[in-house]
């Protein structure tokens, strides 16, 4: 298989994943977490992807490793 954009990648496949893992565990929260903690990880769920495609548009490899290392923090990764 070829990797002809970022989005062929099996790493942002599972952000994706994740997206609607984390949209469908918040679900049953209460309504006053809905500004609060709610928010926080319907963000730092969809930052995963987003950066990903955002590294894969910048200019060299230095930039595309600095966008997969916050997508990875925002992954939760250490």
């Amino acid at each position: 298989m070829e990797i002809t954009s970022v989005e062929d990648l099996e790493v942002f496949k599972l952000a994706q994943a994740l997206v609607l893992k984390v949209y469908a565990a918040i679900r049953p929260f209460p309504l006053q977490e809905t500004f609060g903690l709610v928010t926080q990880l319907r963000r730092a769920a969809a930052s995963v992807g987003a950066n990903l495609v955002e590294g894969a548009g910048r200019l060299n490899r230095a930039e595309y490793r600095q966008f997969v290392g916050i997508a990875r923090g925002s992954a939760g990764g250490d």
